[in-house]
């Protein structure tokens, strides 16, 4: 099965690359990536930055996993494959420009690595 943008729908088992349509319209950094930016599907908690290249996004809309490029790491990582958080892809937008992903997800425990439901957790600037 297949993710397509919010859509799911079947997917030969031969496709390895990233549907041409989508590729075009994507801004990616020098190094390939494009910044994927995690939100909580229901609550619209944002729960993390990460970065996908082509096969990372590829991967996502073909399994409905988060699957994310790690700078530090230098590989793919499936959300969840060792910590057990889980992150199962319920839509993919692309924004107005092309050069960020909006991932909306169904969390299953922590979101960030520290441990914490999100990130985003040290606020610089409070609401006056």
């Amino acid at each position: 099965m297949r993710r397509r943008w919010g859509r799911i729908q079947s997917v030969p088992e031969a496709e390895t690359i990233l549907d041409p349509a989508i590729a075009a319209r994507l801004k990616r950094t020098p190094d390939g990536l494009v910044a994927a930016i995690v939100q909580e599907h229901g609550t619209g908690d944002v729960l993390m930055l990460a970065w996908m290249d082509d096969e990372a996004l590829r991967r996502t809309l073909t399994t409905g996993r988060a699957t994310y490029w790690s700078r530090s790491r230098g590989e793919y990582w499936v959300k969840g494959a060792t910590s057990g958080h889980h992150q199962h892809v319920k839509g993919v937008s692309l924004d107005c420009d092309g050069d960020a992903l909006l991932v909306t997800v169904v969390q299953t425990g922590a979101a960030c690595h520290t441990g914490t439901h999100t990130c985003f957790t040290d606020d610089l600037l409070e609401a006056q």
